[in-house]
């Protein structure tokens, strides 16, 4: 019978192994569009004559690749923790390796859906949906007084000035040279996050609100975990972004908006107006009418591309079939705020920073609570300023786990008025 350490040094070693095995799998590099693809429909569109954008997707091949990761995940124990978590892992590559060997064709949805889930599934702990979700964050916001509301449209933060502010600031967190920005002509998202690098689209007006998500979704999640992953002693796949942790690391990094102010109510509705758009694809809508509907909903001409874009990476445009990372957004975030209220009430706020050590699910965080305990894991170098500071952060649980008790259909305005 094998002992404890040597069944952490075999599973070390097949993790070692899955390291370089997935090296060459660039899930959102292989689907992402050129800018030109952009430039060329907007011209057409402004023209009346506007077509299905054309896009050539590389088309490497994956099967050797995945014939090495089942290897891996077949010689994992799935009844030890750190086993559970390389076969998890490794199942989550094998799919991502079909989804890419699938591109341009309708059977990528399946793959996708499998990764990512759809617009339809359910959300943690409620009997409501993605898109009842969805739908409820974009009537809200639609039924706020625009009156009240600060407008930070006229606002502009030019790409290069944005990008030196962000270096200064990252420089001073991480320590000089450890990530750099830089502003790329060849982007179409606003922005883009590696474990080194930050990438910011260039001709771009950013707001006061961009800056700050910038830094708190971009940089101190998605960069933070990235760099904390690779600080692994034992687990280098903690530096990797797994396609299953996709749903945990969205869903954090929207939540570290919501803990420190970045999150505003537009934002919100552009994440579910997403949501709500591959369910149109998945239906049934070609990219023009999902391009449409963003444009119905009060974006920019740039915006509406972009965000259709999204939805069709790697996709036929003819409608039936969609990229559906994005429905993990909404998911994410209420999945990671039930885990954070969970993890209060149940005295294990030290999850939370686990969180951090490397990019992970919430269902790693808690089967593998003994390997952090151990220092098999290693806890986390970096950590965000508003989990660091727990008294916070446990207030502001606390009083969310007691308000979410009241009732509102049952207060009238007459009731709080005269209870003050």
């Amino acid at each position: 019978m094998s002992t404890e350490s040597d069944s952490l040094a075999h599973h070390t070693e097949l993790d070692r192994q899955l390291v370089p095995a997935v090296k060459g799998i660039r899930l959102l590099g292989s689907v992402s569009w050129p800018a030109s693809a952009q430039i060329s429909f907007l011209e057409q569109w402004k023209k009346g004559r506007a077509s299905l954008p054309v896009i050539d997707y590389p088309r490497p091949g994956h099967a050797a690749a995945r014939e090495q990761i089942q290897a891996i995940h077949d010689a994992a124990d799935p009844q030890h923790p750190v086993g559970d978590y390389i076969r998890r892992s490794a199942e989550s590559w094998r799919v991502a390796t079909q989804l890419l060997d699938a591109v341009g064709t309708p059977e990528l949805s399946t793959h996708s859906i499998q990764l990512f889930g759809r617009p339809g599934s359910r959300v943690p702990g409620s009997e409501l949906s993605n898109v009842d979700a969805a739908r409820h964050f974009i009537s809200l916001a639609d039924e706020l007084d625009k009156d009240v509301l600060t407008s930070d449209a006229d606002y502009c933060i030019p790409a290069p000035v944005l990008r030196e502010e962000l270096q200064n600031q990252l420089d001073s967190f991480f320590g000089a040279g450890v990530v750099r920005v830089e502003v790329d002509d060849q982007l179409i998202s606003k922005a883009a996050a590696g474990a080194t690098r930050i990438r910011l689209r260039s001709a771009t007006c950013f707001t006061e609100y961009d800056r700050n998500q910038l830094l708190e979704h971009e940089a101190y999640v998605h960069t933070l975990t990235a760099l904390n992953g690779r600080r692994q002693p034992n687990l280098a796949s903690l530096g990797l972004s797994s396609p299953r942790i996709t749903a945990t690391q969205e869903g954090l990094a929207v939540f570290a908006e919501l803990m420190t102010g970045s999150l505003d109510i537009e934002r919100i509705k552009r994440i579910s107006l997403r949501i709500l758009a591959i369910d149109m694809a998945l239906n049934g809508a070609d990219f023009i009418e999902v391009f449409r509907y963003f444009l119905d909903a009060g974006q920019t001409e740039a915006d509406s591309f972009s965000s259709a874009q999204r939805v069709f990476r790697g996709s036929p445009l003819g409608g039936g079939s969609a990229f559906t990372k994005d429905t993990v957004y909404l998911h994410g975030l209420l999945s990671v705020h039930t885990f954070f209220r969970w993890a209060l009430k149940n005295r294990k706020l030290n999850l939370c920073r686990n969180l951090f050590a490397g990019k992970m699910s919430l269902h790693d965080v808690v089967s593998l609570e003994s390997q952090f305990d151990s220092g098999y894991i290693a806890a986390p170098n970096w950590l965000p300023r508003w989990i660091r500071h727990a008294n916070g952060l446990a207030a502001m649980l606390a009083f969310s786990l007691f308000a979410n008790r009241i009732r509102l259909d049952r207060v009238e305005a007459e009731d709080l008025v005269l209870a003050l």
